[in-house]
């Protein structure tokens, strides 16, 4: 935690991008960390946000592979999870991505949508929009501007 604190941005570019995918990790930390270090609570909402929505590509990049064995075998998502999103997401389409950021459906949702072939522009537009809100809120949160309870 503290290499990633002490990388500034690019930390947390890494560390969003690691709890994008499937990887559990903690990007708020760091942010939090950083913020409080005093660097820009924009440019670290801009960082977050752009390593998260990479990661969440990742998810769907998988799944666009259409390797359900290989989605079980390493992302430890088993084969039900994505049928039962993929059959929720039918005719909603890539707008859906928006979502990805919800904690334990988020990779579910953009590893279906890769097995759906959603747009990827839609795709990756939604995943940011999404993501990008929920780092506001939480930035939001930390400057005590509102509060999340």
């Amino acid at each position: 935690m503290d290499i990633l604190l002490e990388w500034g941005y690019a930390g947390l570019f890494l560390s969003a991008l690691l709890a994008g995918s499937v990887i559990p990790f903690s990007s708020e930390v760091v942010m939090v960390g950083l913020v409080h270090m005093g660097l820009s609570p924009t440019l670290c909402i801009l960082s977050a946000t752009v390593g998260n929505t990479l990661g969440g590509m990742t998810c769907y990049y998988i799944g666009r592979l259409g390797r359900v064995d290989w989605v079980e075998k390493y992302l430890k998502v088993k084969r039900e999870k994505v049928e039962r999103m993929q059959k929720f997401l039918q005719g909603k389409g890539a707008l859906m991505a928006f979502f990805t950021f919800l904690p334990f459906v988020g990779e579910a949702i953009a590893i279906a949508l890769g097995f759906m072939r959603s747009n990827l522009w839609l795709t990756t537009i939604s995943m940011f929009v999404g993501k990008m809100l929920r780092y506001i809120f939480m930035m939001l949160a930390l400057q005590g501007i509102i509060s999340l309870v």
